[in-house]
């Protein structure tokens, strides 16, 4: 089976949870304060499981340490990434708030609740090893320029450099240092452990999807739908950046399978953390919630035309 068509059958999964979502809210299943509740299971219980019996289970200590250039990568990516974004806000005539939550909804991509799914389907034998090397740098970058980027600009440096470093310490990430360990000492758990730990974490990319679409009930859709900016950024960094990305690892002579990856990361649609965020600083949390529901919609299409352009 091509790419194209993994990654296709991976997307008409995402619709139907968005709409079950969707639905589950229209039916009065769910309500703001249940979706905090998926919310908070999904980044601190099932994501971490889905991380560490995956990466566990699906790579060795000579693997982990062929994959190590990704962390090279990564940092590449996010240096353009960081450009690109900055000029696109510019380009736009961003100001304040608007400019930065801008910036870091098109920098950070929703790895948790889809990019591991679409690369999991891609690379069933090493594709969570990828994305626990690949998150080692998001976090960093998350929790030191994404805290910049969703603090109001008269309030950017609020949070001091121990409290950003703290915050790095999260379920998501002792899930991968534990993983990584086990790699490294042989560590196999025993079968009946294993097997309720992996249907534990395999229930994230579902659960995700449907909170992102009961999330979407709550956003003013036609305020940001009009929103060019939006689409900017969904044209030049969710389509064509990949491609170029692409290209770049090819002259680097990069392993195909992490080529691959790499290039499929920065298609995603933006990080539902921003979101919190923005939320939690008492920047436009608005804006970012609009951004994520345009470029999440988007990203239905436009993900499945990458990998058809990636081949």
């Amino acid at each position: 089976m091509s790419y194209f068509s993994i990654v296709l059958s991976q997307i008409i999964g995402f619709v139907i949870y968005l709409l079950i979502g969707m639905v589950a809210v229209r039916m009065h299943v769910l309500d703001s304060r249940s979706l905090g509740v998926f919310s908070q299971f999904i980044t601190k219980v099932s994501m971490p499981l889905l991380l560490f019996t995956n990466t566990l289970n699906g790579a060795t200590r000579q693997q982990f340490i062929s994959a190590l250039p990704i962390l090279a990568i990564s940092l590449l990516m996010y240096f353009l990434l960081y450009l690109l974004c900055r000029f696109l806000a510019r380009l736009f005539g961003l100001k304040g708030n608007e400019n930065h939550v801008y910036r870091a909804c098109s920098m950070f991509g929703n790895i948790g609740f889809m990019g591991i799914p679409i690369i999991a389907a891609l690379f069933p034998e090493q594709g969570m090893l990828y994305i626990a090397l690949f998150t080692v740098i998001d976090q960093l970058l998350l929790w030191t320029l994404g805290v910049n980027l969703t603090a109001p600009v008269d309030q950017e440096n609020t949070m001091s450099v121990i409290s950003r470093l703290m915050k790095m310490i999260n379920p998501a990430t002792i899930a991968i240092i534990l993983s990584i360990l086990g790699l490294f000492i042989g560590l196999h758990l025993p079968e009946p452990i294993n097997a309720a730990l992996t249907k534990a974490g395999l229930l994230t990319p579902p659960m995700a999807l449907i909170y992102l679409g009961g999330l979407f009930c709550y956003i003013d859709i036609p305020q940001y739908i009009r929103k060019k900016e939006i689409y900017g950024a969904v044209a030049v960094k969710m389509c064509l950046f990949p491609l170029v990305f692409y290209e770049i690892c090819r002259f680097l002579q990069v392993p195909h399978d992490i080529t691959l990856t790499m290039s499929i990361l920065p298609a995603l649609p933006s990080m539902a953390v921003i979101v919190m965020l923005a939320q939690n600083q008492h920047s436009d949390s608005n804006y970012a919630a609009g951004m994520l529901l345009v470029t999440t919609l988007c990203s239905i299409i436009t993900i499945p035309l990458v990998c058809l352009g990636l081949g």
